[in-house]
Parts: C-alpha cells; sequence; structure tokens
C-alpha cells in the first residue's frame, strides 16, 4: 500500500500536471480535507485583518483559494469521469458535498459580499483591468443567485438544497453509466451480422474476446450501438438494442428498475424550483438565464419556436420520404423507431450512392489527429506537439502541447478518444488547469480532451467516421477557447465566466472545416496507402451533408423545449409526469413518436447531470453566431490567416473577460444573422 501521508500525497503537488500514474482513490479524502482546512483558515485571516479591501489584498487571494481547490479536485472528478471503480466513486461521493458545502459557504459569507461591494464602490475599481472588473461584476451576481441576502434560515435551507443536488447529479450520472454497462447482446451465429461492415464486426469480435466470450458482442457504448442500428438486417435485433439503450436506467426495459432515475429526476426538478423561488425568480429557468445571453423565458421560447416552424416542413418531408422509401423499396411498413437509422442509411446509400462506412478508411486516426493540429497551425499559427514521459490514467491516452509562432506554450491537453468500460458515454473538454500570471509568469492551461470513438482493431488503425471527426474537431474547439486565453486571471480565462450560450461558439464553429476540401486534404488519407478522398466520393458526401437535416434540426429543437417547459412552466406538485411534458413536445415537434416503453429523459444526462439544465438551447443559439463567425471565412477563404487571427485575438484569446455579443460585433463587424445557419443546414432555397 502507497504511504498516504499528506507530504506523499499527489492531489496536493500543484507544480504540474496532475501525477495520474500515483493517484490512489485513498488520497482523495486526506487532501481534500487539508485544502479545505487551509482556505478556511486564511479565509478567516483574510476577513479578521480589516485592511484596505482591494483586488490585492482581498479578490486575488480569494481566486487563489479557489483555483488551489478547483485544482485538486479536478483529476479526481476527471477520474471517476474516465476509469470509474467502486473505490474511486466512494472517494469522489464522499468528497462532492464538502466541495459543495464549501462553494456554498463562499457564495452565502456576508462579510465576503461586503468586501467585494467595497472594491467595487471604492474609486480605484476604475483604474482595475477589464478581466478584474468582470470577475468583481461576476462575483456580486453570483453572491446574489447563492442566497447571500436572504435571511439566516432561508440562506441554510439553500445551501441544503445545492448540496442535494450535487448528490442527485452524481447519482444521476452513475445510474446511466451502470445501466449502459449492464447490457449486451451476444450473438454467435454469423447469420445475424448480415448488413454489418467489417469495421463494426471486429469491434463486436474485440468485444467479446476482452470477456473470454466466443463470438461477437455488441454494446449500448456510442460506437456498438450506432453501428449496429446503423446496419444490421436483423430486425428483431435491431429493436432489442434500441430497447436496452432506450429504457437505460429506468422503470422500463431489460433492467427496468434496478438503475432507475425516474424518482431522481423528481426530485431534482423540485429542489432546482425550490432553490429559484428561495431566491425569488418564478421557476428555475429564470434563475439559469440571469448569467446567460438570453436573458428571459419568453426570448428562448421564441428563438426556439421560431427554428421549429422554419425545420417543421422540411423535417416532415424528411420523414415522408424515408416511410416512401422503406414501404417502396424494402416493403416495410410501418416504419418503426428502431429502423429509422437503418433505412435512413439505405436511402442515403441509394439517393447519393454514399455511406459513413466509405470515408471511414480515409480518417485513421494517424492521419486524423495530426490534419486537426494542421488545420489550427493554418489558420492560428500555432505548432501542435506530442510530449512523451507525462503521467496519463490510461495507456491509450495522449499529452501534447500547443507553441505559438514565437515558440511560447500558450496550452497542454490530454486526449483520451476510445470508449471503453468504466468510461463516461459521450465527448467532452474540461478543464485540468487554469491560465493566470503569477510571480513565477504565467500558468501554462491543461485541458481533458475526451471522447467514445471506435478504437483500433486487429492491428489497423482506429478509422473514425466522418461523424467522429466532427466531434473531435467540436471538442478541440472548446480546448482551444481554454487554452488560447490570454487573460490573467482565472475567473474569467479560457471557458470561465462565458455565458453558457455562447460557450458553444468555438466548438461548433471548428466543425466547420470537416467540410471544407481545403481542411479535408489535411485530415484525410486512406489508412492503406495515403490517398485523398476521390473527387467523386467527396461530391457525394457534400451532396449528402444535409440528408434529413430537417429531422435533425427537430430532434435538437425537442431536447431544447422540453428541457425549457420543465425548467418554466413545469409544476412538480401538479400531478403531471415529465414523461407527459417530454410527450406534449413530441406531439408538437416530432416526426416521429417513440413507443411508449422509451425513457430518453432517464438517461439525458445534459439536463439532469451536466450542467445544460435550462439550457440545452444554447447549441442552437451558438449554432447561429458560429454559422455566422464561418461565413466570414467563406468570405475571404477559409484558411485566411487574417481573418483566423481576428477570430483568435476577438473570441478565443478574451475568455470571459467581456460580454459575447460584444466580442462577436468586434469580430463579425456587426450583430449575428440566423441566414448562414438556415443556408448550412439547407433549411432555404
Amino acid at each position: 500500500m502507497e504511504n498516504t501521508s499528506l507530504a506523499a500525497n499527489p492531489l496536493l503537488d500543484l507544480t504540474q500536471p496532475p501525477r495520474f500514474g500515483a493517484i490512489l482513490p485513498e488520497h482523495a479524502g486526506p487532501a481534500l480535507e487539508q485544502v479545505l482546512a487551509e482556505n478556511r483558515r486564511a479565509l478567516e485571516n483574510l476577513l479578521a485583518a480589516g485592511v484596505l479591501r482591494t483586488w490585492d489584498s482581498f479578490a486575488q487571494p480569494i481566486e487563489d483559494m479557489r483555483e488551489r481547490l478547483v485544482r485538486l479536485w479536478s483529476p479526481v472528478s476527471h477520474l471517476h469521469a474516465v476509469m470509474d471503480s467502486e473505490p474511486l466513486r466512494a472517494a469522489y461521493n464522499a468528497g462532492l458535498p464538502k466541495v459543495t458545502d464549501y462553494f456554498t459557504e463562499l457564495a452565502q459569507d456576508e462579510r465576503l459580499y461586503a468586501g467585494y461591494k467595497s472594491i467595487a464602490a471604492d474609486l480605484e475599481f476604475s483604474k482595475l483591468t477589464q478581466a478584474q472588473k468582470k470577475i468583481i461584476e461576476n462575483t456580486l451576481r453570483d453572491f446574489r443567485l447563492a442566497g447571500a441576502e436572504l435571511p439566516p434560515q432561508e440562506k441554510a435551507r439553500f445551501k441544503q438544497l445545492q448540496q442535494e443536488i450535487a448528490a442527485l447529479h452524481s447519482k444521476f450520472t452513475e445510474n446511466v453509466l451502470d445501466a449502459t454497462q449492464a447490457w449486451d447482446l451476444r450473438l454467435g451465429d454469423e447469420k445475424d451480422l448480415a448488413g454489418l461492415p467489417e469495421t463494426a464486426r471486429a469491434m463486436a469480435r474485440q468485444n467479446a474476446q476482452e470477456k473470454n466470450l466466443e463470438g461477437w458482442r455488441f454494446t449500448l457504448e456510442g460506437p456498438s450501438f450506432i453501428g449496429f442500428m446503423t446496419y444490421a438486417d436483423n430486425r428483431e435485433l435491431r429493436r432489442q438494442m434500441y430497447e436496452a439503450f432506450s429504457t437505460r436506467a429506468s422503470d422500463q426495459g431489460p433492467t427496468a428498475g434496478k438503475w432507475d432515475n425516474g424518482e431522481l429526476i423528481a426530485q431534482l426538478l423540485k429542489l432546482r424550483r425550490e432553490s429559484a423561488r428561495l431566491l425569488g425568480f418564478a421557476n428555475y429557468a429564470e434563475y439559469a438565464l440571469q448569467t446567460r445571453m438570453a436573458k428571459t423565458v419568453p426570448e428562448v421560447m421564441d428563438f426556439l419556436n421560431d427554428l421549429a416552424v422554419r425545420a417543421s416542413p422540411a423535417a416532415r418531408k424528411d420523414f415522408d420520404e424515408l416511410k416512401r422509401f422503406a414501404r417502396e423499396a424494402h416493403g416495410v411498413e410501418p416504419l418503426e423507431v428502431w429502423d429509422i437509422g437503418y433505412y435512413s442509411e439505405k436511402l442515403q446509400q441509394a439517393k447519393y450512392y454514399f455511406s459513413q462506412e466509405d470515408v471511414r478508411p480515409y480518417f485513421p486516426e494517424t492521419r486524423v489527429v495530426p490534419g486537426v493540429f494542421e488545420v489550427v497551425g493554418r489558420l492560428y499559427g500555432l505548432k501542435i506537439t506530442e510530449v512523451k514521459g507525462v503521467e496519463v490514467w490510461h495507456p491509450d491516452v495522449r499529452f501534447y502541447e500547443i507553441r505559438d509562432s514565437a515558440g511560447e506554450v500558450r496550452g497542454r491537453f490530454y486526449m483520451d478518444l476510445y470508449a471503453r468500460a468504466n468510461k463516461r458515454g459521450g465527448a467532452w473538454m474540461d478543464e485540468c488547469i487554469n491560465r493566470k500570471r503569477t510571480a513565477a509568469g504565467v500558468q501554462v492551461p491543461v485541458a481533458y480532451l475526451v471522447c467514445n470513438f471506435s478504437p483500433p482493431v486487429e492491428g489497423r488503425p482506429a478509422l473514425f467516421t466522418h461523424d467522429e471527426v466532427i466531434t473531435l474537431f467540436h471538442e478541440f474547439g472548446h480546448g482551444l477557447h481554454h487554452m488560447l486565453t490570454q487573460v490573467d486571471y482565472v475567473g474569467v480565462a479560457g471557458i470561465n465566466g462565458v455565458a453558457w450560450d455562447a460557450v458553444e461558439l468555438p466548438s461548433q464553429f471548428m466543425e466547420n472545416w470537416c467540410w471544407e476540401r481545403e481542411a479535408l486534404d489535411l485530415i484525410a488519407g486512406h489508412y492503406q496507402n495515403g490517398a485523398k478522398i476521390p473527387d467523386d466520393l467527396y461530391a457525394k458526401m457534400i451532396a449528402a451533408k444535409n440528408f434529413q437535416s430537417g429531422m435533425q434540426f427537430v430532434r435538437q429543437l425537442e431536447f431544447s423545449l422540453f428541457d425549457m417547459r420543465l425548467h418554466s412552466g413545469y409544476d412538480p406538485e401538479s400531478g403531471k409526469s415529465v414523461q407527459q411534458v417530454l410527450d406534449e413536445v413530441r406531439s408538437e415537434v416530432a416526426v416521429m413518436i417513440p413507443p411508449a416503453f422509451n425513457r430518453f429523459q432517464n438517461g439525458f444526462s445534459h439536463i439532469f447531470a451536466g450542467g445544460y439544465a435550462a439550457g440545452y438551447y444554447s447549441y442552437k443559439w451558438a449554432e447561429v453566431l458560429s454559422a455566422d463567425a464561418f461565413s466570414k471565412f467563406e468570405e475571404h477563404g477559409v484558411f485566411d490567416r487574417a481573418t483566423g487571427v481576428e477570430f483568435l485575438q476577438n473570441i478565443l484569446e478574451q475568455g470571459g473577460s467581456r460580454e459575447p455579443m460584444e466580442l462577436f460585433v468586434q469580430f463579425r463587424g456587426r450583430a449575428p444573422k440566423i441566414d448562414a445557419l438556415l443556408r448550412h443546414s439547407g433549411l432555404t432555397v
């Protein structure tokens, strides 16, 4: 057993990126206790000192304390997401309430609140930098939103609510992970694999071998599930896969009741509503919008409803075409929800002679990853290189650094690309270390970039679908926002302090290069001979780009409207169920109503565990910004360095130091327009 004394505790070593090779679950508790105790002592000393409240004497020391705790907790939280185990889960869940407690205490401390108010009221405030002023303004707003002005009894209740909400977020995520891993489809007869491409079969063989099984094993992890639902000819097996996936963590399906998130969702909605009402807001959505670009619930609802009106005719047309194709070409009627991916793929091939599998051989990881780096290099004049010898949490993880043209290190990042057991599904970027300026110089920001792609199989490099390449570009956009910041104060450096509905701008913006021939020639090359995507295949890919874009558009609107209605108009005490709210939204915008057993909401981690509560609309909101921002490159050239530098300086480097609309207008020369998004989505003639 490794020595877990505080002196030997790797979580307390903040001189470098986390020592993942040394971190054990039992390090979390003692490290957390020590830093919380030290922070609380330092805070009391600061408040007792009676010194004049200035940035240097008051705000900066508090920023530093906060950052130290975040730095310590980051690797624990990260490992819980990417390498979960029973001991780690226990350590994370024991520490989470303590972290939540601490931040709620800070946010409700009237002495701290008074200190920040005195800084804001002082004549010296005008001499602070833009970033310092923004942190003070944001902090005062956040004090109000955390109940600092509530009477003692209500303040205590608000704190209790925050604890309970954080615990429910964690439990929701664990239930989804456990339910995802609890079910698989094991096949021993090759005829059941009919229709599946060799990439899907090879991955299923590898999945079986990992469990010492014969045959093929399909799981509910993204690459396995999507491959099966898209290509498997066996309709009954597709139905089984769909039912298992769409009922995860619910009262339905093969693991019914075992990890049911239903009651947990009801609890979360009640607690969020109560916390918002304690602060004087009518509902949670009103409360959440206090820190967003969009300011009111009607503004968001009007935005979503307007998009629904524009997209619904195209979505209905897409769906009618799919039904007609399934009926006339394949004799299938009625079309079931587990048929949609399968017949959509067949229709796409029939219309455009194009399939994602056609381009997969051209997207080996060995070409795509350096290609992403090359795209970023051409846009912003940056060089990205791998750094060996850094401790990582899994052998597949790589570590890189970004340098600018002057040779200065601007950022570093871990890349963890493949799906595996005990790893949360989906893709994300998270902060490991934030940029800040210290007496010793600039602290270089470090990011985690995490995806769940198909791994290398049977001696071949990992071969990505074009959709996976888009996901990688998306997460890399978030990473650049975090790493390229030039803001010297953590509170508004990188993605910190950026309005939630603007934070997707840099990520969605990056996706555009996945469609441009100039960029594709950098990121694509056949894994066997390096050949570029042939012109005829590229033409088919572009022709198929907006295939079923109407259906995809309304699906995102369905999620956004469901989220917004749950957090604005829905009363958890009314007797109406969450399922009824979802059914109502579907009746208005969905083109295909799923079967009664579907429990999509029970796995909707974005809004019930991932920070997107009353914020899922942000994806569409930011799409308007990102499409319009990219249209400037369409006007000047997709690799126009001058335009790239403008985006770098006005958006990526500014972090949350200024309002996002102000930054957008500075880059684009005007307010955003919706036209580019509609054009890119094929929703305008």
